[in-house]
């Protein structure tokens, strides 16, 4: 008996809880040249899309459309709006795929994966730890654009109300809420990428291949929702509510495609989180 517990001891001074912190793997993770390229492409949108509208003129000319490219060059707020319309759809969901599917694939593939859990790091808290910062860098990703946006375009345009495109303004203070609002739901609404690329970076040792499957998968989900014939099934597509966040931009806020679009994106990811802690749990790790 004596024996049996003295093979379960462990080194004086050992926690699984201090091992890989945070903040190391913070840093880390910011000194990869992948990091500061993708931060550095986000921040430099607000520019290249206000070097085309003084060169291209101002949105909406020559059409008899009303949307929110229309009202563009009203204000800050609304080249903010404007640039986080535009980048929604895919740019955005490139950073999202990028920091959860890199993440445990490339060490993986630089064979630093088992000497990692040899140090020993319990794989829970190196999933967990590597999943805590793939959510900073994501939110900061989300937060730098319309942050740059504000600043460009309030230089530009200068600080004023939003402008509708149904007609009408809402004040500073209330546009920088709806602001607010829009960028955390566009945040929510990319957990479905994000667990979709941490599950696929827990399940090969290539990280190019979890992150273009990440972003392959969104796609393909986007392109169902434009298929009309399947009806009430793509409200299932997490795609179907990735625009849910213009009720926010309208004179009066709604909430219903927002909280059903959260409630999907929500599901999906935590039962591919799940999938990643579980598959990961029971791998035999040979990299």
């Amino acid at each position: 008996m004596s024996t049996l517990t003295e093979s379960r001891e462990v080194a004086s001074g050992y926690r699984a809880g201090r091992t890989l912190p945070l903040r190391v793997e913070l840093v880390r993770q910011l000194k990869r040249r992948r990091t500061m390229v993708m931060f550095g492409i986000l921040a430099a949108l607000p520019v290249v899309l206000l070097v085309a509208f003084q060169v291209g003129g101002e949105p909406g000319q020559g059409n008899n459309r009303v949307n929110l490219m229309d009202a563009a060059t009203a204000s800050g707020a609304n080249f903010a709006a404007v640039n986080l319309f535009v980048s929604a759809g895919f740019l955005l969901v490139i950073p999202v795929a990028l920091f959860f599917g890199d993440t445990v694939a490339s060490e993986a593939s630089w064979s630093s994966l088992r000497y990692l859990l040899a140090a020993p790091v319990p794989r829970a808290r190196l999933l967990w730890s590597k999943l805590v910062v793939g959510v900073t860098l994501s939110l900061a990703a989300m937060v730098l654009l319309p942050v740059v946006a504000l600043i460009v375009g309030t230089a530009a345009y200068g600080w004023g109300p939003l402008q509708l495109p149904v007609g009408g303004t809402l004040s500073t203070g209330t546009a920088a809420q709806r602001l607010l609002i829009v960028v955390a739901y566009i945040f929510v609404s990319q957990l479905v990428t994000a667990a979709l690329a941490f599950w696929l970076s827990t399940k090969t040792d290539a990280p190019l291949g979890a992150v273009g499957g990440a972003v392959g998968l969104t796609i393909i989900g986007s392109v169902l929702d434009e298929v009309t014939a399947l009806g009430d099934w793509r409200d299932f597509v997490p795609a179907h509510w990735q625009y849910a966040w213009t009720d926010a931009v309208q004179p009066q806020l709604q909430w219903d495609e927002m909280i059903q679009g959260v409630s999907v994106s929500v599901t999906y990811a935590l039962v591919l989180f799940a999938l990643a802690f579980r598959g990961f749990a029971r791998k035999d790790v040979v990299s």
